[in-house]
Formats: C-alpha cells, sequence, structure tokens
C-alpha cells in the first residue's frame, strides 16, 4: 500500500511515468525484499557490508544471511528477524525504485522527505504509510473534527473491509464534507434506529466495475447497465454485509440499528445534504470511486438527472 501512496507522488512530480509507476507497483506485489536491504534498514549492516556479501555470493554458492554469519555481520536471530519482514511494503516499493534505476538511496530519502512535508504529515504518519497497515492509514485522512466516533469506525471498518476483500493495494484521500455529490452510478444504504446515516459507494463505469472484479475475482467487461451480472448489485452486497458486520459492532456498544433494503441508482445521480455529508476518495485498481456517508441529517435528499 505504501507504494501506491509514494509511487503516486513521484508520478505527480513528474519522477516516474504511468509505465512506471504501473510497474513498479506490479513488481511489488509478487516479490520479496533483498536481505541486504532489510539489513540496512533495520541498522544491522552497512551498505559496503551487504555490497561484500553481495559479491561473496557470485563467488560461492550460499545464501545470504549464512556469509554475513560468518562474516559476523548478523547473528541467526538477526536473520530470522529480516526473513520475517521480507513482505515489509514500504522496503519492497524502495527495492523497486533502485532495482530500475530510477532513484538513487540517497534521492529517495530526499524525495520521502519532500512527500511528507507537501502532504503535511507527521512522522508518526509517514511511518503509518511505509507500514501499509490500513488501521494505521486510515486515521490520517479521517481527520475531520466534526465526525462523531461511531461515522470514523464506519469508514475504518469499511477501508478494512475493502483491504480484506475487494483491493489490499487501494488507496484513499482525505474525506471532504460536501453538499452535493454527482454521480454516474451508486448503490445507497440506509441505516436507522438509535442511529440515522445514509452510505454509498459511488463511481463511474470502470470505477463500480473494479470493485465488482475484486469482490467476485471476475472481470466485468460490460458497463453497468448492460452487464449481465449488474455490477452495482454485486457492489450493493458488499455494503449489505459491511453494514451488517457494522450494526453488530454498534450492538455490542449498546447501540441498536437496522440496515435498510437497499436503493440501486444505475443512471445519473445527484445528492444533496446541508449539514453532514462527506466522502472519502478511494483509488480501487486504478479507478476512482467514493465513498459517501450521511448522519443525521434530514436534508439527504436523492435525484435522479
Amino acid at each position: 500500500m505504501f507504494g501506491i501512496y509514494f509511487g503516486k507522488y513521484l508520478l505527480s512530480k513528474s519522477i516516474i511515468t504511468e509505465e512506471q509507476y504501473n510497474q513498479l507497483i506490479e513488481k511489488t506485489k509478487n516479490s520479496k525484499v533483498q536481505m541486504g536491504l532489510l539489513a540496512v534498514e533495520m541498522g544491522l549492516m552497512t551498505e559496503e557490508e551487504t555490497k561484500e556479501v553481495n559479491r561473496l555470493q557470485q563467488q560461492f554458492d550460499k545464501r545470504f544471511g549464512d556469509i554475513a554469519i560468518e562474516k559476523g555481520y548478523l547473528t541467526d536471530m538477526d536473520v530470522e528477524d529480516i526473513l520475517d519482514r521480507q513482505g515489509d511494503a514500504y522496503l519492497l516499493f524502495i527495492q523497486a525504485l533502485l532495482e530500475a534505476n530510477i532513484l538513487t538511496m540517497d534521492e529517495i530519502k530526499a524525495e520521502l522527505t519532500s512527500y511528507r512535508r507537501d502532504k503535511g504529515l507527521s512522522a508518526m504518519d509517514l511511518e503509518a504509510v511505509k507500514s501499509g497497515d490500513v488501521d494505521r492509514i486510515a486515521p490520517i485522512f479521517i481527520n475531520h473534527a466534526d465526525l462523531p466516533e461511531y461515522v470514523r469506525e464506519y469508514f475504518l471498518l469499511t477501508t478494512r473491509n475493502i483491504v480484506r476483500f475487494i483491493d489490499r493495494f487501494f488507496s484513499m484521500s482525505n474525506i471532504e464534507k460536501v453538499e452535493e455529490y454527482d454521480s454516474a452510478h451508486c448503490a445507497i444504504r440506509h441505516i436507522v434506529g438509535d442511529k440515522k446515516f445514509h452510505t454509498a459507494i459511488c463511481g463511474d463505469d470502470d470505477g463500480i466495475r473494479k470493485v465488482a472484479d475484486g469482490l467476485c475475482m471476475n472481470s466485468f467487461s460490460k458497463s453497468v447497465g448492460d452487464a449481465g451480472i449488474d455490477t452495482l448489485d454485486v457492489v450493493n452486497e458488499f455494503m449489505n454485509w459491511n453494514n451488517g458486520l457494522f450494526a453488530s459492532v454498534l450492538s455490542d456498544k449498546g447501540i441498536e440499528v437496522v440496515d435498510e433494503a437497499p436503493v440501486i441508482k444505475p443512471s445519473h445521480t445527484v445528492i444533496h445534504a446541508d449539514e453532514n455529508m462527506y466522502k472519502m476518495p478511494l483509488s480501487i485498481g486504478g479507478s476512482n470511486i467514493d465513498l459517501i456517508i450521511c448522519y443525521e441529517d434530514e436534508t439527504w435528499k436523492v435525484e435522479d438527472k
């Protein structure tokens, strides 16, 4: 997930091209971090020591860890710790940049500093993005002081379930307060009871298809209106399950709610709300959708265009 955020930043600065961005992301999906890079990142070895071990590997049929232990650079426990971190999202993307000769390590460090500054991230925020853990990343973007805690929890639960069931390489942007939202297609669910709010996943053909593709591990080639299995129905089923799970979370806290029947809008729709409507922009499979939440607002209105 780190590669999505930092990669898009590098793309926005024209440091990498769209083609390079896609190649880097694909490479991180099926790679492991080299032990030498991990050893340097963890402060266990210097870059010069890893280069020496790499040279020795070219001469002897031995593993990196075995040579590093023989040279006294690593212990058996160090090697175990390194092996446990070979799926590190941050280092996988750094490794891909280095192997493609796009940036040097010093240039990567400089760009990371610029990324943190430009995005207004704290040191802890940057470490959260590096971790690739959605539970640590999502709060960075759910940063509106006005939001009730249960609304924050809904955003977090939904992003967590997107990682689990749709796309573990998705990305999110800061939530925005809106009064009007135009959507090509949307799947809407209403939650009523002790709390009352509206939820929706909205997007164009491509965005809605990417959500459905991820859920079904299938490929919907037709538009929303023409698909043999309506992609909006698939998105609605995700929301039905997601909202049902959220209702259970609230019930455990003594808050009783019910998820009402869905409203599916396959054609151009405009949603209005005067006070408490928010959208979280999401990117799934390179396509954009929006997660909409409107809470305790009687002005909510959906109109066909």
